[in-house]
């Protein structure tokens, strides 16, 4: 079950609780910490199996047309289950309602690390389309990979 979370500590709880489970995407510290800080101030969805939170998903506005899956992790028990796609088809059903146009998600290049790989995968599957990548963004061992969807039907 998906649902949408608006009390900003229960956000921070639920982003903190999966984030640190998730340190093969997750282990800089500081960026985590910056996730679970802003992640009060997001559209936020869980995904619930029973009564325990086992993955979520925040979008944050970056244009006036254009929101971004900000952050989102599932636990790794609960990967590849769908959750993440029911997470990624929810949050497109919101962002259509809020009357934006466009969603983007920005992620480590294809091809440097076998996990994001797999996060790239995931996102392609889910409809986004490579935008750009941007090499020196983050770092040098980190180019980002940007891509995008319309939200128009």
């Amino acid at each position: 079950m998906i649902k949408e979370i608006t009390d900003p500590a229960e956000k921070q709880a639920i982003a903190r609780n999966v984030l640190e489970a998730l340190t093969d995407w997750f282990g800089i510290e500081e960026s985590r910490e910056d996730y679970i800080s802003h992640s009060a101030d997001w559209t936020f969805l869980a995904a619930k199996d029973d009564h325990n939170v086992v993955g979520f998903l925040c979008l944050k506005e970056t244009g006036k047309a254009t929101v971004e899956l900000a952050v989102m992790g599932v636990l790794k028990d609960y990967h590849r289950r769908g959750i993440g796609r029911q997470l990624v088809e929810k949050a497109k059903e919101i962002a259509r309602a809020q009357g934006y146009e466009f969603m983007q998600v920005k992620t480590v290049k294809m091809g440097v690390y076998d996990d994001y790989d797999k996060t790239n995968h995931f996102y392609i599957s889910c409809g986004f389309k490579e935008l750009e990548v941007f090499p020196l963004l983050w770092d040098e061992w980190n180019p980002c990979q940007v891509y995008v969807m319309s939200l128009n039907r």
